[in-house]
């Protein structure tokens, strides 16, 4: 619906076709004339048309006839919303919508008035180049109106940011930050194991997970260790598991990934 309404702004009339009530579909026959990527999907567009068509005028919901060079007998099911786009999203679905918008922009002076989104000579081809990631991505699977994400707070990524940030990109993206745990390479005792893996698992513990639920969070609490030592400023929170309320603290040194050999 965006790309369409980029499309159809500031349109010539003679291009939308005085008569058509489809402008898109006009515009894709007229640029299809000149064009062989966007007569490609003219062709295509009319045969699912004429493929739903014969469906709705199939009796009693059978199927029609399976049509020649196709595989699959069966006519496509497309929705309402997507058959009142279906010009731009046929282009999507077959990788060529970045080009056939490269080509008006190109040409543009045949299709749009000056003051036109795509008669612009910075945001014409800003938009052209936009639609190359969709055009790349394989659209066999779709997202349903009842899909629901479950993003999570902000605070919880801060944290993930703070942990999974810079420190850890050194070496390699896919590899896990090591979250300032040190291991000491003397021995590798399993104790000294168990306790890195329990420093990675606390650390983790702050976001939101399945298990626990991050109720509250604040930065630069401070905390003192001992009499004779300094404060030190952590980040503290609140969770709620299954079997109640637990109240941590962690230094900003291990959120921040700059512990060191500190004590």
């Amino acid at each position: 619906g965006v790309v369409e309404a980029c499309l159809l702004h500031m349109l010539r009339r003679r291009a939308a076709g005085f008569l058509r009530s489809d402008k898109v579909a006009a515009l894709f026959t007229k640029v299809g004339k000149s064009y062989a990527l966007a007569g490609d999907i003219c062709r295509k567009v009319q045969e699912l048309q004429q493929q739903v068509e014969s469906r709705k005028n199939q009796p009693n919901g059978q199927e029609p006839l399976k049509r020649q060079g196709s595989t699959t007998g069966k006519a496509p099911v497309l929705t309402p919303q997507a058959l009142k786009h279906i010009w731009v999203r046929t282009a999507l679905i077959e990788k060529v919508l970045d080009k056939i918008v490269q080509y008006i922009v190109d040409n543009c002076s045949k299709y749009y008035e000056k003051e036109a989104l795509l008669a612009d000579p910075v945001c014409g081809p800003i938009l052209a180049s936009l639609l190359v990631g969709p055009c790349a991505l394989e659209y066999t699977k779709l997202k349903t109106a009842d899909h629901y994400w479950t993003d999570p707070s902000a605070d919880e990524l801060v944290q993930r940011h703070r942990i999974h940030g810079v420190h850890g990109r050194q070496d390699s993206p896919s590899k896990r930050p090591a979250l300032g745990i040190r291991k000491r390479h003397s021995s590798g005792s399993a104790a000294e194991d168990r306790f890195a893996a329990s420093a990675r698992e606390y650390v983790e513990s702050l976001h939101q997970n399945s298990r626990t639920h991050l109720l509250y969070g604040k930065n630069n609490v401070l905390v003192q260790p001992k009499d004779d030592l300094e404060a030190i400023p952590g980040y503290l929170s609140l969770h709620q598991a299954a079997d109640g309320l637990t109240l941590k603290w962690t230094p900003n040194q291990l959120m921040n990934g700059t512990l060191g050999d500190s004590e």
